[in-house]
């Protein structure tokens, strides 16, 4: 039986489990004067609960399980007795074994495989089958057991509750375990790079050239402040430069000047921005505006202007993030108190005048803190910037000129042949931690002018 014939069969089971617990605590609704202390619906989840949760429990532990157990079947019989001892080799053939188990027709490139693939679809089919009853049995076994405590003064709604509070306290664990184990596995191999490279070298250097690193001086090829700047340049300052004019623009006139049925069809048109696939903007930077700025810097005497300028892949990346503007200073504008509004009218004052210092004073929380997620998403966007930006590591405040970002870079050197142990490929790792500390305290800015701001203004 296949994973999804097994789900399914799974939560046919409880769907099962949940209706006739249901029917039953329907039928003891008012026996012998007695009132049901949780809601039939309510037994019902709590019965189809533990139909489901062992099961699946036990179905995520074998299907980390079985494999091995199959492998071990397989190496015990005769067939397997001519794979090496050992190795790469071995695991290769295995694994082209089991790939090629339950097809027909397709040939391997080991003759072990072929051979041993018919013995794995077995194994493989009787292990699952085996998995399967187990489920099974655990799933009517729940269900059993929860059905025989379905009474008058069972607590149901309680013993249900307390099931959602920690599946809610399981999936935080796993959002915080998530980004802890991000942080920990780049501080990590970060380490091992500055164990090669001083941070001095790495923070403060000007010069970036991983593909010359010289041996006996890593630290003097591998300074990042070129990148720190394009970075800087590019996504906080020529896309900031398009993004909050326009987004907050946008935001005031749906809010405050456009009519309910322009507002109606404008905001989703606007955040559908958006929804646009990164890969998308990149296209249009880099056959489209690139080659059109590249044109214009010529016509005004930029003789060696390059379709790869900072200002192409800049201009595109704020049109990209003008909707996370747009929607946090709408919601936040929206969200102002109408007897603010209201009041500075009837004391004389204009519509601008009301925006300029009643409205926008107020939603400055909600305004701030879309400013800085669009820089958080301007300085981690990849694909504009691989696609539209230039590979040169320069310090220039010229628009025009090329410049490169931390987020093109570690492509760059993720995408090389060099070792993994190599300072050019660890340098990557050094780089995210870098990108991933600069999100952390625009995030921790953004959380503490909201405090302030808000508590100036309730």
């Amino acid at each position: 039986m296949t994973a999804t014939a097994l789900l399914l069969l799974i939560v046919g089971l409880a769907l099962i489990g949940w209706l006739t617990a249901r029917a039953r605590a329907t039928r003891l609704q008012g026996v012998g004067g007695k009132r049901l202390h949780s809601l039939p619906g309510q037994h019902g989840w709590y019965v189809a609960m533990w139909v489901a949760v062992p099961a699946l429990i036990f179905l995520a532990f074998w299907s980390w399980l079985s494999p091995q157990l199959v492998n071990d079947a397989v190496l015990a019989t005769p067939q397997a007795q001519s794979l090496p001892a050992a190795g790469f080799e071995r695991s290769a053939i295995l694994g082209e074994a089991r790939n090629l188990a339950g097809t027909e027709g397709l040939g391997a490139f080991n003759p072990e495989a072929e051979m041993l693939a018919p013995v794995f679809d077995g194994y493989m089919t009787s292990y699952a089958w085996i998995g399967t009853a187990i489920a099974v049995l655990l799933a009517f076994a729940g269900g059993a057991y929860a059905y025989t405590r379905i009474s008058t003064d069972f607590r149901a709604r309680t013993r249900v509750e307390r099931a959602v509070m920690l599946a809610l306290l399981v999936a935080s664990l796993i959002a915080i375990l998530t980004t802890l184990g991000i942080f920990l596995s780049l501080l990590f191999e970060s380490a091992r790079f500055f164990a090669i490279v001083p941070i001095t070298d790495f923070l403060f250097g000007t010069n970036w050239a991983p593909q010359v690193i010289n041996p006996a001086d890593p630290g003097a090829d591998l300074g990042a402040v070129p990148l720190f700047w394009g970075t800087f340049f590019i996504g906080a300052v020529i896309a900031m430069l398009v993004a909050i004019p326009f987004g907050l623009m946008s935001a005031i006139y749906l809010t405050q000047y456009a009519a309910p049925t322009v507002r109606k069809w404008m905001k989703p048109i606007l955040e559908i921005l958006a929804g646009v696939p990164t890969v998308v903007y990149g296209y249009f930077a880099a056959l489209t505006v690139g080659p059109a700025i590249r044109d214009l810097a010529v016509s005004l005497g930029f003789t060696f202007a390059s379709s790869e300028s900072a200002l192409s892949a800049g201009l595109v990346m704020g049109v990209m993030i003008i909707p996370f503007v747009s929607s946090m200073a709408d919601d936040s504008i929206a969200a102002v108190p109408t007897s603010m509004r209201d009041g500075s009218l009837a004391m004389g004052a204009t519509t601008s005048e009301t925006i300029g210092r009643v409205l926008l004073p107020a939603a400055l929380p909600g305004v701030v803190a879309g400013v800085l997620l669009a820089v958080s998403r301007a300085i981690g966007e990849t694909m504009i910037v691989v696609m539209a930006a230039s590979g040169a590591a320069t310090i220039t405040l010229n628009p025009f000129d090329s410049a490169t970002t931390v987020t093109k870079q570690i492509v760059d050197l993720l995408t090389g042949e060099a070792e993994f142990n190599s300072p050019k490929t660890l340098a990557a790792f050094a780089l995210g931690l870098t990108l991933f500390v600069i999100t952390f305290l625009l995030n921790i800015v953004a959380l503490r002018v909201v405090k302030k701001y808000r508590e100036a203004y309730d």
